[in-house]
C-alpha cells in the first residue's frame, strides 16, 4: 500500500487570547494536534499559529476535523482558516507591489477570509480612510495598510463590528512571512 505524502498546513485560529477571552496556551494547543495524529506540529505566538504535516489533502474535512476538536476540548466555538504552507507562500510572492517595504510609515496587515467569504464580497464590506488605509484584494486575502502616524484614525478596526468579521482573520506582515520560512 503506498503512503499519501505528508503536507504542510498552517491552521490560523480566530478569536483566541484576544481581550481575556478564549485563553489556550500554545502547549496545550500543540498537544490537541498532535492527539489528532498531526506530525511536526509547531505553534508561533499567542495568536493562534499551528503548523503541522498531515497526509490529508481535502481542507475542507481537514477544517471540520480541527474545529469540531478545538471546540471539543477548549469548550469554545473554534473556527480556523487553514492554508498550505505553499497556499501562504504564493499569499506573499503576490502582494501588492511595495506592501511590507516601509515598516516604519505603515502597519501591514493579511486579512485571511474563511470560506465562503471571497475576497470580492470582503471588499464590499470594507470601508477605509482616504490617506490612512489602503486595501487590495488578494486571492483568499485582503492586503490592509495604515498608515502608521494616523493610525488611530483607520478603519480597519471597525471590522470587528461587520458581520463579515465572523469570516476573517488578521496576522501582521512579520507573522506572515515569518510562518512561509517555518
Amino acid at each position: 500500500m503506498v503512503e499519501k505524502a505528508s503536507r504542510r498546513y498552517i491552521a490560523l485560529l480566530r478569536g483566541i487570547n484576544v481581550g481575556g477571552n478564549n485563553i489556550i496556551r500554545m502547549a496545550d494547543l500543540k498537544q490537541s494536534f498532535e492527539e489528532l495524529g498531526f506530525s511536526e506540529v509547531t505553534t508561533y505566538i499567542q495568536s493562534g499559529n499551528v503548523l503541522f504535516n498531515s497526509s490529508e489533502g481535502d481542507k475542507q474535512l481537514l477544517t471540520g476535523k480541527i474545529e469540531a476538536h478545538l471546540s471539543e476540548r477548549f469548550a469554545y466555538q473554534s473556527k480556523i482558516v487553514l492554508v498550505t504552507q505553499d497556499q501562504l507562500r504564493q499569499i506573499v510572492e503576490s502582494a501588492p507591489q511595495g506592501f511590507g517595504e516601509e515598516p516604519g510609515e505603515y502597519r501591514y496587515n493579511v486579512l485571511f477570509l474563511k470560506e465562503p467569504l471571497t475576497a470580492e464580497e470582503a471588499m464590499q464590506s470594507i470601508t477605509i480612510r482616504e490617506r490612512v488605509d489602503r486595501v487590495w484584494a488578494g486571492e483568499e486575502v485582503l492586503y490592509f495598510s495604515v498608515l502608521t502616524s494616523r493610525a488611530t484614525q483607520s478603519r480597519l478596526s471597525r471590522i470587528v463590528g461587520q458581520p463579515i468579521y465572523q469570516w476573517i482573520t488578521i496576522r501582521n506582515w512579520n507573522t506572515t512571512t515569518k510562518m512561509t520560512t517555518m
